[in-house]
């Protein structure tokens, strides 16, 4: 029973992140700086360099890079909600590890979900917003 629980890693902090549709679940473990996404490198898995970069800004605003090794499950969405939400995700990981990161974070604005969700179709219409179109005659 022992050697089960060597073999398990110590979470030190556990941050869901949201952005639209995108849920992610980030973990936070001592380590040298790896990120993990589904199972792949953050660089492999994001193939476009901004969102990958996206999503290790909040060690960059802590200046906590190389610390800590992070292990992210994502689904849902498309490609730049997911970061976004790994990003909102490794904010609150981190204030849950050390409570002192919060004010840094807060004002880069990377403790604050982003509200901004896709709006309903309404019915008797062609979309949100969009109506059939008109004939006089």
């Amino acid at each position: 029973m022992a050697k089960k629980e060597d073999n398990k890693s110590i979470n030190l902090g556990h941050g869901v992140g949201r952005r639209k549709t995108s849920v992610a679940r980030v973990y936070l473990r001592d380590g040298n700086g790896k990120v993990t996404i589904n199972g792949k490198d953050v660089s492999e898995y994001f193939v476009d360099a901004i969102n990958a970069a996206k999503v290790v800004q909040p060690f960059e605003v802590t200046e906590t890079q190389g610390k800590y090794d992070v292990v992210i499950t994502v689904c849902g969405g498309g490609i730049c909600a997911q970061a976004e939400a790994c990003r909102h995700g490794l904010a609150r990981a981190l204030v849950a590890y050390d409570e002192a990161y919060r004010k840094a974070l807060r004002q880069a604005g990377y403790m604050t979900r982003d509200p901004r969700m896709v709006e309903r179709k309404k019915y008797g219409q062609r979309g949100a917003r969009r109506r059939f179109q008109f004939s006089k005659r």
